[in-house]
């Protein structure tokens, strides 16, 4: 099903009883809303909720906008680091502008939020830009912008900047079955051919390099998001993996820092992905989350 929102097209599907309270999921760089587990959007249903997850911008069925650049990434973040403001196609603002525009066409007021790495980061700008429509916030494997965190191991970094340039789909079903196992969680492993069929059904679905490439630009435009997300009211948690290669623990904890009152759960063995072994955890943190909001009510 497809959205008019923020003067784009959104990709989206829609689960549970339309009356019932909101959760929104939103997605990495680069991944379909199928990267949400079904398992976890049912689990979501079952305990009473609608569950809506979505393309972002530029990747999936939502609207491509490739009649705009591919910012050069190294250029961007030479000119942050300089602290110019580099000019680039839109933000992580804009992302979460989508997500409210979302709700609005479906007639959400409020939901609860939940963003996986830079689904984080717009969930997170989600939960600061529009506080009265969010009713809690869980980010997982995340990253506050903080330019001070530690980087990405060698090998996380190669599967995320050197993308295959062919459009031969074997070899680049190839290149994202490594680029999941080498980021992937090594106390949850996936069995080789799951990931391969999640790779080539995704990819099936939609491929989007360009898209890829102008949301990358989007994370590293938006720079350090610390001062917005010192304002988020909602109650939050923030999930992380302690050997998450891509993003390192060292991010959630930051996250966890600087977001008032945010619940903090680091879980040994979990690395950046979603592998179903972990619904449990997340579910369990989640329902934490949503009896803190009961409290609060």
């Amino acid at each position: 099903m497809k959205a008019k929102a923020n003067g784009i097209e959104i990709e989206y599907e829609s689960y549970g009883d339309d009356s019932a309270p909101a959760v929104l999921l939103i997605m990495g760089l680069g991944a379909q809303l199928t990267r949400w587990p079904m398992p976890f959007v049912e689990a979501l249903v079952a305990r009473g909720y609608r569950v809506i997850r979505y393309d972002n911008r530029d990747i999936g069925l939502s609207t491509k906008l490739d009649d705009a650049p591919v910012p050069n990434i190294a250029g961007l973040m030479i000119a942050r680091f300089f602290r110019y403001r580099p000019k680039v196609p839109y933000l992580l603002g804009d992302m979460a502008a989508d997500a409210a525009g979302l709700l609005d066409a479906l007639g959400i007021a409020t939901a609860h939020v939940i963003g996986a790495s830079m689904g984080g980061m717009i969930a997170q700008t989600f939960a600061a830009n529009y506080p009265e429509r969010t009713l809690s916030l869980m980010s997982i494997m995340s990253s506050t912008g903080n330019p001070a965190l530690p980087s990405a191991t060698r090998e996380a970094m190669a599967v995320l900047t050197k993308r295959p340039k062919t459009k031969d789909l074997e070899t680049i079903i190839a290149f994202g079955v490594r680029a999941e196992q080498t980021i992937g969680s090594p106390g949850y492993p996936v069995d080789a051919e799951i990931i391969r069929a999640n790779v080539t059904r995704d990819l099936k679905r939609s491929i989007s390099p360009a898209g890829f490439g102008r949301q990358m630009a989007a994370i590293v435009a938006s720079g350090d998001r610390r001062r917005a997300l010192a304002r988020i009211t909602a109650p939050t948690v923030v999930l992380h993996g302690a050997d998450d290669p891509l993003v390192p623990i060292a991010a959630g904890r930051d996250t966890a820092a600087t977001i008032p009152n945010a619940t903090l759960v680091e879980v040994p063995g979990m690395g950046h992905n979603l592998p179903d072994a972990l619904i449990p955890v997340v579910l369990e943190a989640f329902d934490g989350l949503v009896a803190r909001v009961d409290i609060a009510a």
